[in-house]
């Protein structure tokens, strides 16, 4: 008889996002087990349906505080599926402090309890200081600890008092979303062409502070190659980065594209322009995306994060001193400028992503993780 696993996650597929991505792959490929979901509604809206032979319980938020959804009806909720189903083990998407004192007290006392450590809770302020207890207690009521990288098992990250229970999951990308097809071949000829067959910078991703689009932009003062920054995504600082871009005619602004048409992006594009500035960047699902794609990243190097695990300097891309726009501008000129090193790099990115960062090779590190905890 299999085994059940519930998986608890902020938000899950189709609404996007590098954590949503995570819990989709595993919920799909954990075949061995029934997979059961819990996320929250973002239509204020009660559910359950089933996709791609997943149930997915969403749970409607009543109020949200810092980007944070709280829901009075929650406990009431978990509660009744932990009763229809009572689960073997638990993967809980973290962070998501709101449901840690709830998953604790709801959860059956025979449940395995695994944390997918995706990122710190990097603001010190006052909400933290009030979620820091909550914390503290998943943390040591848990059975396992995941990381997405070796890096992120740092004296500066709350995992670190606990590394005798933490393992690492890397993140993967779905290839089938990912791999080049047919009928892509017109869509990326049309791109070039748009941009007049200029070398193309791609950044993709959300328009908030850690993301360091402000940085991208600064740099395109120094970049001497003839090149066209392109910006995809949207996001609270949106309009502060257009205004920021003015006067600037290499720097257009994509918006939303969808998924079809950013894999021609990534495949269009010469430099991945990731310029992340905190370790809230944990790991960077985008950066899996766009290596796997033969798009070579420029970094800056962030302390405890994997980002620069995945993209290995001098390798499959190029990393450089955190904030340095100047060394960053460089740094894109010097592959440009060298197209033997662009195709190298392009070659080892794609094939580091296919050796070490697959859905595929996430589920079967997973499978043998929980196959040695059930057996403790």
């Amino acid at each position: 008889m299999k085994k059940t696993i519930l998986h608890i996650s902020k938000y899950y597929y189709p609404d996007e996002g590098g954590i949503e991505t995570v819990a989709k792959y595993l919920a799909e490929g954990l075949y061995d087990y029934n997979n059961i979901v819990v996320c929250y509604s973002k239509n204020k809206q009660n559910s359950v349906i089933i996709i791609n032979g997943v149930v997915v319980y969403r749970i409607a938020a009543t109020f949200r505080i810092s980007s944070q959804d709280i829901s009075l009806g929650y406990w009431k909720q978990l509660k009744n599926i932990c009763n229809k189903y009572n689960p073997d083990i638990s993967i809980i998407h973290c962070p998501n402090p709101y449901i840690y004192p709830i998953a604790i007290r709801v959860l059956p006392s025979t449940c395995k309890k695994v944390l997918l450590w995706h990122s710190d809770i990097l603001s010190k302020g006052i909400l933290y200081k009030m979620i820091k207890p909550l914390e503290i207690e998943i943390l040591a009521k848990s059975d396992l600890i995941l990381t997405t990288s070796p890096n992120y098992i740092a004296p500066s990250s709350p995992i670190y008092k606990y590394q005798e229970k933490v393992k690492v999951l890397q993140n993967g990308i779905i290839t089938k979303d990912f791999a080049a097809r047919d009928n892509d071949k017109d869509l990326i000829t049309k791109i070039k062409k748009q941009y007049d067959n200029k070398k193309l910078i791609l950044f993709v991703g959300r328009h908030i502070p850690y993301k360091g689009i402000d940085r991208l932009i600064k740099s395109e003062q120094y970049i001497k190659s003839d090149v066209c920054i392109l910006i995809a995504g949207r996001g609270p600082q949106t309009k502060k980065l257009v205004k920021l871009a003015e006067g600037k005619e290499r720097i257009k602004f994509l918006g939303r594209v969808n998924n079809d048409e950013l894999r021609s992006y990534y495949y269009a594009s010469d430099i991945f322009g990731f310029t992340s500035v905190t370790k809230q960047e944990a790991f960077g699902v985008a950066l899996a995306e766009a290596m796997y794609c033969g798009c070579v990243p420029v970094t800056f190097h962030l302390e405890g994060s994997g980002v620069n695990w995945v993209n290995l300097k001098g390798v499959t891309g190029e990393e450089v001193e955190l904030n340095n726009i100047k060394d960053y501008a460089q740094a894109i000129d010097t592959i440009l400028s060298n197209p033997t090193l662009l195709n190298k790099y392009k070659i080892a990115a794609h094939e580091r992503i296919l050796s070490n960062f697959t859905d595929r090779k996430a589920v079967e590190i997973t499978n043998h993780i929980l196959k040695d905890l059930l057996h403790e």
